[in-house]
């Protein structure tokens, strides 16, 4: 709340009598009836009988309530709405249709308008409605229909709340295609996430993040909760960026205010099972993951939500998050490919992979390989194949620390989901530049044709990813004497038609 104004003077009365709505008068001071019509009032008293207690309770509740509220003078209304901050103004006007019209006072809006100044400061300063009156002349009230200056003062808001963003943009750092201080930006900005959840009847269900993990180059935003929609109803799930509007005292978002919301990712629910990936299981839940990095766990009993966990890779994170709208993911500019004749084998070699696996606070393999080339003739079936980790060069092959599992925890269960986790991979062109990254949840699988190379050496795996872009393979073995996972052979595939849009090349 904020602090008193002045008392309203005789221009700012008149000027609210003339907002004055009909009011209704209250029992107590009502006209006595008219004694011809005493016969017919006490035979329509005999019908109203008929009607329960209960229901007659809730009628004469709802008329007196609304008796209350109306009788009560709109000048009173206005100086009690005067003292408010502009969170409580805006929170007033979505009572009742009586109160959001009173709200939008003209007046009232003025005074919050050249109080708050985020420009020069970043707080509320209020000032006295009187002093207002100086400012203000009857005739730019009654020219200005009411709700000019709210909206004037919504748009003042919204256009600061842009040039913040953007200064919280440039400040970010980016070493390698990848923001170094993500985490900072998120808190200065004020940023969350949420899922809505569509059903067939067209309604939403919002759920907003309980905890988030941050990790070398991705973030993991959990929902969980004990009251979930009904997964066998729903139609579709969107992920959405969530920022606040206003920007309160020392620059730190108030998350008071209203928010904007900008959408990252749709999901697609009616066939669910069909669209999905199966990651694991244990004795819980089951993890499905839809593609781009929405884990989705169902309880194995009831086949009901658990929980969701969103795994969202930093490169162009927080502008995808930050500048698109409720309905519409943010577009970025197009890349303009950069010619070479001479090269001829231009966009074929200078390539370098950075590739990230764990699972919460746990790093399995970080690791950046570089100096990646193909040659044209292992150019097939419209992919590049980039030789990461070689089979025959045990110098390259790489250890998986650890015991590799997905931990997950919720209100009332926690458990352990083995040989699953989260892979980030940022791939860039010989100029550094990002050319293909994700996260997603990943798992191990046992390979059914082992290479005599290795066969001595124990068991083996592979891990497996794939989207329109590129994919990675990945076969593992298990090493009984040191009791590890270790990476014997790595190929990343790069989608021939990206990098002909990518380099302006034929291949």
């Amino acid at each position: 709340m904020a602090t008193g104004r002045g008392l309203f003077n005789k221009q700012f009365s008149d000027h609210l009598k003339k907002q004055k709505p009909e009011v209704v008068i209250p029992a107590l001071h009502r006209v006595p009836p008219n004694p011809t019509h005493s016969r017919a009032k006490q035979e329509k008293s005999k019908d109203n009988s008929t009607i329960s207690p209960q229901r007659k309770n809730n009628t004469k509740s709802h008329h007196s309530e609304k008796s209350y509220i109306e009788t009560i003078p709109p000048e009173l209304w206005l100086k009690i709405f005067s003292h408010l901050d502009p969170v409580s103004l805006l929170s007033v006007g979505s009572v009742n249709r009586y109160f959001y019209k009173l709200s939008k006072d003209n007046l009232i809006w003025y005074a919050v308008f050249t109080s708050y100044t985020p420009m020069r400061s970043y707080s509320w300063k209020p000032k006295t409605v009187a002093a207002v009156q100086l400012q203000l002349s009857a005739t730019d009230l009654n020219d200005k229909e009411p709700g000019y200056w709210k909206n004037i003062f919504m748009s003042q808001m919204i256009t600061h709340r842009k040039k913040r963003i953007q200064q919280i943009l440039h400040s970010v750092k980016s070493i390698s295609g990848v923001p170094a201080n993500i985490e900072k930006a998120v808190k200065l900005s004020g940023l969350t996430w949420a899922v809505t959840f569509k059903d067939t009847s067209g309604k939403e269900t919002v759920m907003k993040q309980m905890d988030i993990c941050f990790s070398h180059t991705s973030l993991s935003v959990v929902w969980c909760g004990l009251v979930w929609p009904c997964i066998k109803s729903l139609t579709t799930v969107q992920v959405h960026g969530v920022t606040p509007m206003i920007f309160d005292k020392y620059i730190s978002p108030s998350k008071k205010w209203p928010n904007r919301l900008s959408l990252i990712a749709e999901y697609d629910l009616r066939s669910l099972m069909e669209s999905c990936e199966y990651i694991g299981q244990d004795k819980y839940v089951k993890l499905l993951h839809l593609k781009p990095g929405l884990l989705l766990a169902l309880w194995k009993k009831s086949f009901e939500i658990a929980f969701v966990i969103a795994t969202l890779h930093y490169h162009q994170l927080l502008e995808l998050s930050t500048l698109g709208s409720a309905d519409n993911i943010y577009t970025f500019p197009p890349h303009a490919p950069v010619l070479d004749d001479i090269d001829p084998n231009y966009g074929l070699h200078g390539y370098q992979l950075h590739i990230d696996m764990h699972s919460g606070l746990r790093t399995y393999l970080c690791g950046t390989y570089r100096s990646l080339f193909c040659r044209k003739e292992y150019i097939k079936d419209g992919f590049l194949r980039l030789s990461v980790i070689a089979l025959k060069n045990s110098k390259q092959h790489a250890p998986v620390v650890g015991n590799i599992g997905f931990s997950w925890k919720t209100q009332t269960f926690e458990g352990n989901i083995q040989n699953s986790l989260i892979m980030d991979a940022l791939v860039l062109d010989e100029t550094e530049k990002p050319f293909w990254c994700f996260s997603a949840p990943v798992s191990l699988h046992t390979s059914k044709a082992s290479e005599t190379l290795y066969d001595f050496m124990g068991e083996s795996f592979f891990i497996r990813y794939q989207d329109s872009i590129g994919r990675i393979n990945i076969e593992l073995v298990w090493v009984k004497e040191s009791e590890e996972y270790y990476i014997v052979n790595m190929v990343l595939f790069l989608s021939t038609e990206k990098v002909n849009r990518w380099f302006g090349t034929n291949y």
